[in-house]
């Protein structure tokens, strides 16, 4: 009876949304699951008038064994990689520089997270006319500010280029994010005690022998937040990928966006093995971070 008076109102407190979360979240992804094992590729299966088998890991055999698909995971492991690098750098160089209070830094602040208020989307019909790929007498966006600064071998096909094109995509997607990454490092940077500098600058140290030795190492928990944010967000790019690109562009294809072929063609099994295959990516990208996390907090 104790125990139930104990745990009964808590209980019932979070029952709500744990069986919201067990059925839309959990009971939809065992679901998918589901469908991914199937043959469901035509409308007619869709509908229901026509028989749906289970076919095991055909789906996914053949999908890792396409040269298409094996595209798209390329273009997703190069846009990934271009984006975090890009975002974690020029954020934290922002965020260094604005690290110490100075005249007019709430403006350059709000300059730098501007960009996160504009949508995906939005943002991705202005980026679209920017890296327009025309080239010469025809040229738009930064390829004709290269022609008029005399920086005309800097001109190039952009998103249009089959093997590098999706990093271009990921140039806008930096500039929208680094002002997000800007932050977290910024409020790592402030949380650090003002003792710990003291401390290093009475010991002889230099500013950059303080920073090198006392204040960066302290940011690597930021830093490990930031990497796990921002690639996760990569590996589930779609919306600035459309916005700039089409789905038919075998340059800039990644697995969301097959995912969203696959759908618009009534294609259920495969489009929901790409987003098993998406889910399982980013499991191993967030689960080794969650016990790490767990793990130091159970040890304080």
């Amino acid at each position: 009876m104790k125990t139930v008076k104990r745990w009964g109102p808590p209980l019932l407190l979070l029952a709500p949304s744990l069986i919201l979360m067990a059925v839309f979240v959990y009971g939809f992804i065992a679901l998918n699951f589901q469908t991914s094992f199937t043959d469901n590729h035509t409308a007619q299966q869709a509908a229901g008038r026509a028989p749906v088998a289970l076919v095991g890991l055909e789906n996914y055999l053949a999908l890792l064994g396409s040269e298409a698909f094996q595209h798209s995971l390329k273009n997703l492991l190069l846009y990934t990689a271009v984006f975090l690098v890009g975002t974690m750098v020029i954020g934290f160089l922002w965020a260094w520089v604005l690290e110490r209070p100075a005249k007019g830094e709430g403006f350059f602040r709000s300059v730098f997270l501007f960009p996160m208020a504009v949508s995906f989307i939005a943002s991705g019909v202005v980026w679209r006319w920017l890296l327009n790929s025309n080239e010469g007498e025809s040229a738009l966006g930064l390829n004709r500010l290269f022609q008029i600064v005399g920086l005309d071998f800097l001109q190039n096909p952009w998103w249009n280029n089959v093997s590098w094109g999706i990093a271009a995509i990921a140039i806008p997607a930096i500039w929208q994010l680094s002002g997000y990454v800007m932050a977290l490092f910024l409020a790592g940077f402030r949380g650090i005690p003002d003792e710990l500098r003291e401390a290093g600058r009475i010991d002889g140290a230099s500013e950059w022998q303080l920073y090198r030795h006392v204040i960066f190492p302290q940011l690597s928990p930021v830093a490990l937040s930031a990497l796990i944010i921002i690639g996760h967000m990569s590996l589930k790019a779609f919306d600035l990928i459309m916005s700039i690109s089409k789905p038919a562009n075998y340059q800039t294809k990644v697995p969301a966006v097959d995912m969203f072929v696959f759908k618009s063609s009534y294609d259920y099994a495969n489009a929901a093995a790409v987003g098993s295959i998406l889910l399982l990516i980013v499991a191993v990208l967030i689960i080794p971070y969650l016990v790490h996390t767990t793990r130091k907090e159970g040890g304080r």
